[in-house]
């Protein structure tokens, strides 16, 4: 089964582009497909993976974006610097 997660971040505005490259550079080491949009002052990162990678991806995932918060502004309190969901993908044309 894959996974498909969509993380919401909001990059200060000048650090946007310092974002994009970090994000970018952190998920061209993985295999996996790996996706960027932009909303507005948002990113949407769109990813599809392997169930069975999914808890040390995220883990990993958690341990980039310690180093990223600055770069960052906060949705809220509790969400922080990300708004991320993830559920079973159901049907893709992406190969």
């Amino acid at each position: 089964m894959q996974k498909l997660s969509i993380i919401r971040f909001k990059p200060k505005p000048e650090c946007f582009d310092e974002f994009v490259a970090s994000i970018t550079a952190f998920n061209g080491s993985k295999h996996r497909i790996f996706h960027l949009m932009q909303s507005g002052d948002e990113l949407h990162a769109i990813v599809i993976r392997n169930s069975e990678i999914l808890t040390q991806d995220a883990a990993d995932g958690v341990n980039w974006l310690d180093g990223q918060r600055h770069l960052l502004q906060e949705f809220d309190a509790i969400n922080r610097h990300t708004i991320a969901l993830s559920g079973d993908l159901i049907h893709s044309t992406v190969e």
